[in-house]
């Protein structure tokens, strides 16, 4: 998706706008200095496309980390120039990444101010179940990974006469009335009558503090998929994981409660866990940053990704499903550069994707790539604990949990495939799917964008 350098490009010679970014002696010592060369050799400001202000965002986030206050606010000047969050997709992402540049900026150089448009977040945006429901539904992202794991779910458990699901998610059970609809459904093609199967889902009464947002407690949202089950007339318990000690972002003892009696397993039922775009806000268990330890309390380093996969090994369960974006983002030690460069690439798919079907000045759209902003800023913006979003790509998962955890893939059949095909059908043309490493990958236009995947503890393998 980068696009292309173009050859022989011209050199800028930049004049400060006064009232941007300023400090008193900044702007008069680059009132009229030339930034060429290493900087910004390679960009036309009146045309600057995806390559060149990828290059830019390297080149302030480089004179940030020198503390070269005086560069950093003219390139920043270059991109408030050309970010906009009413244009094309690239000037839209550029409006998010110039944000969190400046977020950054700000804690680098505190006696700077360094002024931009509204900073990325605020106050956080509730929505209600028939909002969420349209949120989910607004690009293949999110029902990709329900699609592909309800429907290795559904296999896993046939014949199994109970089931219980550990959920693992941030969009607030959204996945499971599908789920329970094709349960009661296989029933009735199995001869009709109440099914045979008894339903119960789990979830931690903790979460990640991440979009989307709901204005309804966990406890209503089971209530809902509880009455929505005996409507279907599938027999169904829903609980939730409590520890009183456990508030706000301290997961710590919450992660800890995974054991076989808090979680009230039984020997009569089949386990299956479901993770959705969850391990990213795990850290590494080899993570040595301990930095701003009161933060990194919040998801710990003893409970790190490989720890936390280990206790899921030890429950026994028949299936794991794991979804998440394919980009690679994790580790302390990934540079900010690094992190630039891969974050571009990857966030500017569904600004793209957005582009295709929603007006510029769509009120969805805007709140859409506003979520978006928000992990841009926590990517490009924080360091140490405070950096959440460690996104971990297809092929490092894949080795994390077939070398390292002891588990073994289980591939998706043609009937999971074929209801994949069916859900990208209503959706914008550039959206595609491949299996790769016995995985589903949902693409735009060709590029990764996010992997589904399920596996099984080598010692209980499905065949």
């Amino acid at each position: 998706m980068k696009a292309e350098l173009r050859a022989n490009p011209p050199t800028i010679t930049l004049v400060q706008n006064p009232n941007l970014f300023t400090t008193p002696s900044a702007a008069a010592a680059t009132q009229s200095r030339s930034v060429s060369g290493a900087a910004l050799s390679g960009c036309c400001l009146s045309n600057l496309d995806g390559a060149c202000i990828e290059k830019l965002l390297l080149h302030c986030a480089s004179a940030l980390e020198r503390n070269d206050v005086t560069l950093a606010q003219q390139i920043m000047w270059v991109l408030n120039n050309v970010a906009s969050s009413a244009g094309d997709p690239n000037q839209r992402l550029t409006s998010y990444f110039l944000k969190a540049l400046v977020s950054k900026a700000s804690r680098l150089c505190p006696t700077t101010t360094f002024n931009s448009a509204a900073a990325v977040g605020g106050a956080r945006r509730l929505m209600s179940v028939t909002e969420l429901a349209g949120y989910v539904d607004l690009i293949p992202w999110h029902r990709f990974g329900f699609c592909a794991s309800n429907s290795a779910i559904l296999e896993a458990i046939r014949g199994f006469p109970k089931v219980h699901i550990l959920d693992f998610s941030i969009t607030h059970c959204m996945q499971w009335p599908t789920l329970i609809d094709a349960v009661a459904k296989r029933a009735a093609e199995d001869g009709g009558g109440p099914p045979l199967l008894s339903l119960r889902i789990s979830v931690l009464s903790w979460r990640p503090n991440v979009p989307p947002f709901l204005n309804a407690s966990i406890e209503e949202v089971g209530q809902r998929l509880t009455n929505f089950a005996n409507y279907r007339d599938v027999p169904f318990q829903f609980d939730v994981v409590h520890h009183h000690e456990v508030t706000g972002q301290d997961s710590n003892l919450l992660l800890g409660q995974l054991n076989p009696s808090t979680l009230k397993l039984r020997n009569d039922e089949a386990l299956v866990v479901n993770c959705q775009n969850w391990l990213r806000y795990l850290p590494d268990d080899e993570d040595d940053d301990h930095e701003e330890d009161d933060i990194r309390r919040s998801i710990p380093s003893s409970y790190g990704r490989d720890s936390f996969l280990e206790t899921i090994r030890n429950l026994n369960p028949c299936l794991v499903t794991i979804v998440d974006e394919d980009c690679d983002l994790g580790g302390s030690n990934r540079s900010l550069a690094s992190r630039i460069t891969t974050c571009f690439n990857y966030m500017l798919i569904p600004f793209d994707a957005l582009e295709t079907f929603l007006p510029k000045n769509s009120a969805r759209r805007l709140d859409y790539e506003e979520d978006i902003g928000r992990k841009i800023e926590n990517v490009v913006g924080f360091e140490g604990a405070r950096r959440i979003e460690r996104q971990e790509s297809s092929g490092n998962l894949w080795r994390r949990m077939a070398m390292k955890n002891g588990f073994t893939s289980v591939p998706f059949g043609e009937d999971t495939v074929k209801e994949v095909r069916v859900l990208l059908s209503e959706h914008a043309s550039g959206w595609g799917m491949k299996k790769d490493e016995e995985m589903m990958i949902l693409t735009w236009k060709g590029h990764n964008y996010v992997y589904a995947t399920a596996w099984a503890p080598l010692d209980r393998a499905i065949t």
